[in-house]
């Protein structure tokens, strides 16, 4: 398959539709109930990975990811719609975030 090319010679990109352009910045995650997936026995100030299920005013839920050390307003927090989410753990399942060594 080849990519097209515009007239100035650039290749031309596919669209992006952004499904989640209206949430953007602005889902409310003050009530999250953040899940750390971790074992009972964990220590508790260690580093983990916490989602939260997110319901917002569209009527669908979006689900968080952050990591437990950065959990500031300014921090980063992932977000996927409820079929990016399934793929993202589809893929985990399957090894695709596995480091090479």
């Amino acid at each position: 398959m080849s990519d097209a090319v515009s007239d100035e010679g650039t290749r031309a990109s596919a669209p992006i539709y952004d499904d989640k352009a209206h949430v953007r910045g602005k889902l409310d995650l003050t009530d999250a109930d953040w899940q750390r997936a971790a074992e009972p026995d964990a220590d508790p100030d260690g580093e983990y990975v916490e989602i939260a299920f997110v319901p917002h005013t569209d009527g669908k839920t979006y689900i968080a990811m952050r990591n437990s050390k950065h959990t500031g307003p300014d921090d980063t927090v992932l977000v996927f719609t409820e079929s990016e989410w399934d793929a993202f753990v589809e893929g985990a399942k399957a090894g695709e975030f596995d480091e090479p060594w």
